[in-house]
């Protein structure tokens, strides 16, 4: 009764029915095809069926009656190659498929770091720009060797005006505003001038 109410309730998934398949891994399935179709896609491969369809062939055709176990038509051997061929072509699709899901992977892998590096070319290009305009904007040292030269070259000019102004001028005693000569300034720490002007008596 309580398996009956489990299976008509509508709020849980049912129970898959019918026959369940063996699960197998994609991943060790593929590599084991493409392990399988490199080796057939070699020359080694091709030498040695050679090698065993003629033994069979020889076998088959010098031996005696009694021994042969795959007479003249060889429908043994075309039933051999026929299993081989129609195993052969699924697998090869296989990897074929797998080297394409590669292909596809590494090829966006590619475009996503060209679009990365064109990004970061076109950053540097942007700071390489500044720095150009910043580096024109500052003083460089023949720059501030010229300006100190040119400086120096005014302070000396100056220089040489001044010595000129001070030549053409005669050394005169300071003089007051109305043209009488200034009295020295006196202090009473002048022993000698208060000397002098005491009265005599």
């Amino acid at each position: 009764m309580a398996d009956q109410r489990r299976a008509e309730r509508l709020d849980q998934p049912r129970e898959p029915r019918g026959v369940r398949l063996p699960r197998v891994d994609q991943e060790t399935f593929g590599r084991w095809s493409e392990g399988i179709a490199r080796g057939m896609g070699t020359a080694n491969f091709i030498v040695y069926m050679t090698l065993v369809i003629g033994a069979w062939f020889a076998w088959n055709t010098l031996a005696p009656p009694s021994w042969r176990f795959d007479p003249y038509t060889f429908t043994f051997l075309t039933l051999l190659l026929s299993i081989q061929a129609s195993y052969a072509a699924p697998l090869i699709l296989l990897a074929q498929n797998r080297q394409s899901d590669r292909d596809r992977i590494a090829l966006e892998e590619d475009r996503r770091r060209a679009t990365m590096q064109k990004a970061e070319t076109e950053y540097l290009a942007r700071e390489i720009a500044a720095l150009r305009i910043a580096v024109g904007e500052v003083a460089t040292r023949d720059f501030v060797r010229s300006e100190l030269a040119r400086l120096a070259e005014e302070l000396d000019e100056a220089a040489q005006r001044r010595q000129r102004r001070e030549r053409r001028q005669p050394a005169r005693e300071p003089r007051r505003h109305g043209g009488e000569p200034l009295d020295e300034p006196q202090d009473e720490l002048d022993g000698d001038y208060a000397r002098d002007r005491r009265p005599e008596g």
